[in-house]
């Protein structure tokens, strides 16, 4: 096999991208983020891989939990494209349900977030644009404590981190959604 074709077992339909020049500058991660570490986030394709400033991370959410809070980009676009399952998405007010091969836009500026009705895993690829937001995830992972709720220096480096990203949370909308969507109000997995 030559030496710049990487392939992907768990993406049948999208396993293979060629990479003519290495400007990876971040090292690829796997970590689990969200709420209660219940959103895996996996890196794929780093935005220095190329010139266009895209980046995709592949998520998984087990079954009846939400992902996040209300929150909203002031610099990123995001597009997901759905490979397992079904993404439960709220964009201000307005909710739909996005299924297996189907796409979400959610654009920056518009307070959202998504989770996963079930029944079944959701698994999805998240294109981000531009694509330096995709190391938020690897430096929440670093802040958060690997079970129950961070303490005061972990609440100030989160804040700092959003601060540097341009990123709002409403923590305070997460027993709302939980119950608007009837989601899992379990904290594990």
């Amino acid at each position: 096999m030559h030496p710049d074709i990487i392939t992907d077992p768990g993406i049948p339909s999208i396993g293979v991208l060629s990479r003519m020049s290495d400007r990876t500058r971040h090292e690829k991660y796997s970590v689990s983020v969200g709420l209660d570490r219940n959103l895996k986030a996996e890196l794929k394709v780093a935005p220095e891989e190329g010139s266009n400033d895209v980046a995709v991370v592949e998520h998984t959410l087990p079954p009846e939990k939400l992902a996040a809070p209300l929150h909203r980009h002031s610099n990123e676009d995001e597009i997901s494209y759905i490979l397992q399952g079904r993404m439960g998405v709220q964009e201000g007010d307005e909710v739909s349900v996005i299924e297996t091969g189907e796409f979400a836009v959610k654009e920056r500026g518009i307070w959202h977030t998504f989770w996963n009705p079930g029944p079944e895993q959701l698994r999805f690829l998240e294109i981000i644009t531009p694509g330096e937001f995709a190391w938020y995830f690897a430096e929440t992972d670093a802040i958060l404590p690997e079970t129950g709720e961070p303490d005061v220096e972990a609440v100030e480096q989160l804040v700092e981190l959003h601060d540097r990203y341009d990123f709002e949370l409403d923590p305070e909308s997460v027993p709302r959604l939980l119950d608007r969507h009837g989601l899992d109000t379990d904290h594990s997995e």
